[in-house]
């Protein structure tokens, strides 16, 4: 039988699992698998400057194109720095496999060089992490890590890589079938609770859908956006549902949440039957729980048994993947008489829109109105901050447009690499990424990957000179304290007692340009629309558009700290 190493096996694996791209970052417990990868034309290898980069360019792959995302770093810090983009996917229930290569095995617990524990350090963020300790275990290994990632809830799986097992020979044989016992994700839906849940629905006098991550992951858009219509029921949506209906639906209310729109926050408030479909009730949809939805029973359908009556309890639990329970339910459900809701629902919208106040200066729903004006086949990929509530807020997610964020872990420096990663997997869509000032400075260095693999994406960076969500915090429930949030202070702000601040550190156009990349900068509302036709000239190279905005400009509704959704801070 022809025998081959674990490095040819590992890249015959991925060929089978349909894998066409690769974010890899070479060492030395690596290098013979980057050679492998030299010797083959199939896998495009896309070699990012920073490996937390690397990984939520894969995430942002994945959750673009349905695929699963590959990363390939080496060995100690290498494996270390995938730990936060490896936590934001598990959040976010994102299919990933990371390949980490290791020191050979009698090393492994010596302090070796560039020798960690990765699969311990990363238990508690992956959905699945091994060390592979035996050459004929390596393909079985594999198979079940691509499994794994994308059945069930989705996630990202570890493969710790000794690197002498790589090298030692064995079997060319790749499974073509997995068996893990006691890991049996079900899909199937209980038509018993299901329609028990229907009947529910037809009864209550105010239902309403509450879409979480779960429908935009399970590609269930179309199909619940069907259902949406037949029971003429309103829908509103966490930030990570956002786009589960078309946002300009006449039956889509909004987000609801710390930054919800009012009318929406009111409707699961006053709500006597909420139909959740993808979501795990976290904090910042809730307020306070005990008073979340106080008027409603509550149907619950999500593909992880664990996220069922964790946080909030439910009366009908169902689980099931969320495609599958919206497929069934499109053949079972019937009109429900909301009319009377409805109109109550629009008076609430009407009495409080959801909108900032008109302003003279360039405000963040101007810029983002004009993305809703210009693209109609994009994908928008935010940072986290301010400008991520601003944009979750305004941004039209319709049939042929798409929305990822961090939602879960809320992890600055995601939004530019993400960009990236949708880009490579989706180049016939514009991409633009929306990012504060602070975030975009945390993977700026990914401007080299974009210029190199002739990305034109679209970087609008939201300037306001401060950390702006931890500011607005401050503004609001600190007294003005604006502690470790100014980004311009420093030597010369301390010795001054603060009159005195140097000019803002970097000039982002200038940054931009000594890569190879365009710069913009925008001071006036009536240059944002130049700004982007400028922008969409450039065919192989990114642009970046810095936007400078007031600091103070914060972001409204907002729920209060320990509030209930009632509790709302609207703009005054």
């Amino acid at each position: 039988m022809k025998q081959i190493s674990g490095n040819k096996l590992l890249v015959r694996a991925l060929k089978e699992e349909g894998v066409d791209t690769i974010f890899g970052y070479p060492g030395a417990c690596t290098i013979d698998i980057s050679d492998e990868l030299y010797k083959q034309d199939d896998i495009r290898i896309i070699l990012p400057r920073h490996e937390q980069a690397l990984v939520h360019e894969a995430d942002a792959y994945a959750r673009t194109t349905g695929k699963v995302g590959v990363c390939l770093v080496t060995s100690g810090p290498g494996a270390t720095n995938l730990v936060t983009g490896l936590a934001t996917a598990n959040y976010d229930s994102v299919p990933l496999v990371c390949f980490t290569g290791q020191v050979a095995r009698p090393l492994i617990g010596n302090d070796a060089f560039q020798e960690v524990d990765i699969v311990g350090i990363t238990r508690s963020i992956t959905k699945y992490g091994v060390i592979v300790r035996n050459r004929e275990d390596l393909g079985r290994i594999i198979k079940e890590a691509f499994y794994i990632a994308r059945t069930g809830r989705p996630g990202p799986v570890l493969i710790d890589l000794p690197k002498d097992v790589m090298a030692e020979l064995g079997s060319a044989d790749y499974p073509d079938t997995v068996n893990i016992r006691g890991y049996k994700p079900n899909t199937n839906v209980h038509m018993g609770q299901l329609k028990r849940a229907l009947k529910m629905l037809k009864k209550a006098k105010k239902p309403l859908f509450l879409a979480g991550g779960g429908v935009n992951i399970a590609r269930a858009n179309e199909v619940f956006t069907e259902v949406v219509e037949k029971t003429e029921v309103p829908v509103v949506t966490t930030i990570m549902g956002r786009g589960a209906v078309p946002t300009d639906h006449p039956l889509y209310i909004g987000n609801l949440g710390m930054h919800g729109a009012y009318a929406s926050n009111m409707a699961v408030s006053e709500c006597d039957l909420l139909f959740s479909i993808g979501t795990r009730f976290n904090d910042r949809i809730t307020g306070k729980l005990h008073e979340f939805a106080p008027n409603a029973q509550i149907v619950h359908i999500d593909i992880d048994t664990a996220s069922i009556s964790r946080n909030i309890h439910v009366d009908v639990p169902i689980v099931a993947d969320a495609l599958e329970a919206v497929t069934k339910m499109n053949e079972y459900v019937e009109h429900c008489e909301t009319k009377k809701w409805r109109k109550q629902i629009a008076e609430w919208k009407e009495e409080h829109p959801l909108t900032m106040k008109n302003r003279v200066d360039m405000g963040p729903q101007d810029i983002i109105e004009e993305i809703n004006r210009q693209f109609d086949n994009a994908i928008i990929a935010t940072d986290v901050g301010q400008h991520q509530m601003f944009t979750t807020q305004y941004i039209e997610i319709t049939k042929n447009k798409q929305l990822i964020t961090s939602g879960g872990l809320g992890t600055m420096g995601y939004g530019f690499p993400a960009a990236i990663g949708a880009k490579l997997g989706n180049p016939d869509k514009d991409v633009i990424a929306i990012s504060g000032d602070g975030g975009m400075q945390m993977n700026i260095q990914e401007f080299a990957t974009a210029v190199l693999e002739e990305l034109p994406l679209i970087l609008c960076v939201f300037n306001n000179e401060y950390l702006g969500m931890v500011r607005q915090w401050q503004k609001l429930f600190y007294g003005k304290r604006y502690s470790m949030t100014n980004l311009k202070s420093g030597a010369l702000f301390r010795r001054t007692n603060g009159q005195e601040m140097p000019e803002y550190t970097p000039d982002f156009v200038k940054l931009a340009e000594s890569y190879g990349a365009k710069g913009i900068r925008v001071m006036k509302k009536e240059d944002i629309a130049a700004a982007f036709e400028e922008a969409k000239k450039n065919t192989k190279t990114p642009t970046l558009i810095e936007f400078v905005i007031n600091p103070e400009e914060l972001v409204y509704p907002m729920v209060q700290p320990g509030g209930t959704l009632e509790d709302l801070i609207m703009d005054c």
